[in-house]
């Protein structure tokens, strides 16, 4: 919940209790100066003073000066006290924060229902390139911007994104996108120091998830490492590859590019994983054929750190451990995975 939402509801309680103090007194002080009076009339007598309302007095207070001031001290605080309740209250709904309120409610109630999820940290090109290749293939993410200005926009453009505002080096930031079920976190912040306390943090709330980082000084690289990263990512690095892999294979280039860009067919190299108790244990690449269940093509596969092992043959055994490289959509890679999950 960040500090404008806080402050309103503040706001909100405290003319609550400030309107509901005045009319527990005004009850009191009725029964107080006319006790030969009902407590509901007491109630009544309070609340056509608070409401302006222009009754009659029910409760005689001709002969009791007292009675009189106390009226007029009442009606003054009380119509004080309501113009500040009802102005919040108006303010709450005509700014648009009670339809952010619902819309926060059901991002915590969406982000409740993910496991095994990505965190993208970030609100820059960096960070909505991630978040845009997360919707792509399909997978459960949650976006957390760190840049209150931007969060109207990232709400446009990713309506179905699960999204947290806040400061992402803050524990409960982290925690309320779900950071103890999450599978990884992508740190994209501006600052590579920003980007340290973000690994650092989400390290320390979930010691087996996977974090990249982005850097921008790629001395740092070794920091970031250090205090949890799994990977580090350096975009002019990135840059610099690219340049190259465009003036002398320009032909692989553009048959990934279009590989990534195609919308129709979707295909991305995805990785998938065997794991204890996987239906295919023990069974061989041959017994195991991809074509029944995707149209997916097995590129490599792996096991630990040992050497890839490229266009592996039929007789390869699948063991706990093995790492396989698919490329196809994200639909038939889903298939794959569904087939080789622990029972």
């Amino acid at each position: 919940m960040d500090a404008n939402l806080r402050q309103l509801r503040r706001r909100l309680a405290s003319g609550a209790v400030f309107m509901l103090s005045v009319l527990v007194l005004g009850v009191a002080g009725y029964r107080v100066l006319a006790p030969s009076g009902s407590w509901l009339d007491s109630l009544y007598m309070t609340v056509i003073t608070l409401t302006t309302v222009g009754y009659g007095e029910i409760v005689d207070l001709s002969a009791n000066p007292a009675g009189r001031i106390f009226t007029m001290v009442l009606l003054l605080v009380g119509i004080g006290g309501a113009g500040y309740f009802f102005s919040s209250t108006t303010a709450f709904i005509l700014e648009g924060q009670l339809k952010d309120v619902f819309w926060r409610r059901r991002m915590t109630r969406d982000i409740a229902a993910l496991t095994n999820h990505s965190i993208v940290c970030g609100s820059d090109e960096t960070a909505l390139y991630a978040a845009r290749e997360l919707r792509a293939v399909h997978r459960d993410a949650v976006l957390v911007c760190d840049d209150p200005a931007r969060a109207d926009v990232l709400r446009e453009e990713f309506p179905e994104m699960p999204m947290v505002v806040g400061d992402p080096t803050l524990d409960e930031v982290l925690a309320a996108a779900g950071i103890a079920r999450a599978a990884g976190v992508l740190v994209c912040t501006r600052s590579d120091k920003d980007n340290l306390i973000v690994t650092l943090t989400a390290r320390q709330l979930n010691p087996k998830i996977r974090i990249v980082s982005r850097i921008e000084d790629v001395s740092t690289t070794s920091r970031v490492k250090n205090v949890g990263a799994d990977a580090v990512v350096s975009p002019d690095s990135i840059g610099g590859l690219r340049m190259v892999s465009e003036l002398i294979r320009p032909t692989v280039v553009t048959f990934l590019d279009e590989m990534l860009r195609d919308r129709e067919k979707n295909l991305r190299i995805e990785e998938v994983g065997i794991e204890e108790g996987s239906p295919v244990v023990g069974k061989t690449l041959g017994e195991f054929d991809l074509r029944d269940i995707s149209s997916a093509l097995l590129l490599a596969c792996r096991h630990g750190k040992k050497e890839w092992m490229y266009n592996p043959p039929p007789s390869l055994e699948l063991t706990p451990g093995l790492i396989l490289i698919l490329m196809g959509s994200p639909e038939d890679v889903a298939a794959v995975r569904r087939e080789v999950r622990p029972r």
